[in-house]
C-alpha cells in the first residue's frame, strides 16, 4: 500500500525501512534486517535491503516483496547499462517500463536510488521523485525514518551515514516492523 505524506511517497509495506540522506556531498542509504511473514512473524533478522549495483557507482535500497524487489534492481541495472549509468534516465525508463507492462505492474516493492549526484524514490505508479530536503524513507518505519532524518539534518552535525543509522535506530524503537541490525551503504 503506498500513500503520500509531504508530498512524499510512503510505503506502508510491513517489514522493513529504507532511509536516504544527501548531505555535504555524502549520500547514505540505511535498511533494517528484518523480514516479517504475515503481521506476527518474524522469519528473518539479518536480510541485506540495501546494496551497492553499477560496479558500485549506484546504491539502492528496497521495501516490498524481495523477490519483486530483486526483480526491479536487476531491471534498474539492465537500464544503467543501457543508459551509460544515467541514473536519472535509467529510473524514469524503469518506472515507465513498470507502470506499462502487464507482469510488472503487479510487482509490490518500491526503490530508493543513488548515486553521487542524485537521490531518487522510484515507484510502481510512475513516479520517480527527487525529495527536495535531502531525505527519503519507505517501507513500514518510513515515516519514523523520514522524520528523525529530516529533524536530524536540519539539528545536527551528524554526517550523511550517522543520520541514516540513527534515523533507522529511531524508527526501529517506534515501528515493529523494523529492528536494528543496519546496512548502510554511501558514496
Amino acid at each position: 500500500m503506498l500513500r503520500y505524506c509531504n508530498g512524499v511517497l510512503i510505503s506502508m509495506m510491513n517489514g522493513t525501512t529504507i532511509v536516504a540522506v544527501k548531505k555535504d556531498n555524502r549520500i547514505a542509504v540505511a535498511g533494517d534486517g528484518q523480514i516479517t511473514f504475515g503481521n506476527a512473524t518474524i522469519m528473518k533478522n539479518t536480510a541485506k535491503k540495501v546494496r551497492k549495483i553499477y560496479n558500485n557507482n549506484v546504491i539502492i535500497g528496497f521495501a516490498g516483496s524481495v523477490a519483486d524487489s530483486i526483480t526491479l534492481a536487476e531491471i534498474l541495472e539492465e537500464k544503467l547499462e543501457q543508459y551509460s549509468g544515467n541514473l536519472k534516465r535509467a529510473s524514469v525508463e524503469l518506472a515507465k517500463d513498470w507502470r506499462r507492462d502487464k507482469v510488472l505492474r503487479k510487482l509490490e516493492a518500491l526503490l530508493i536510488a543513488a548515486d553521487r549526484d542524485n537521490l531518487l524514490l522510484i515507484s510502481g505508479n510512475g513516479e520517480v521523485i527527487e525529495p527536495e530536503e535531502g531525505v527519503v524513507a519507505i517501507g513500514s518505519g518510513g515515516n519514523y525514518a523520514l522524520a528523525s532524518g529530516k529533524a536530524l539534518l536540519k539539528h545536527s552535525n551528524l554526517t550523511a551515514e550517522e543520520i541514516a543509522k540513527e534515523s533507522i535506530l529511531i524508527a526501529s524503537s517506534i515501528c515493529v516492523y523494523t529492528n536494528d541490525n543496519i546496512t548502510i551503504e554511501s558514496i
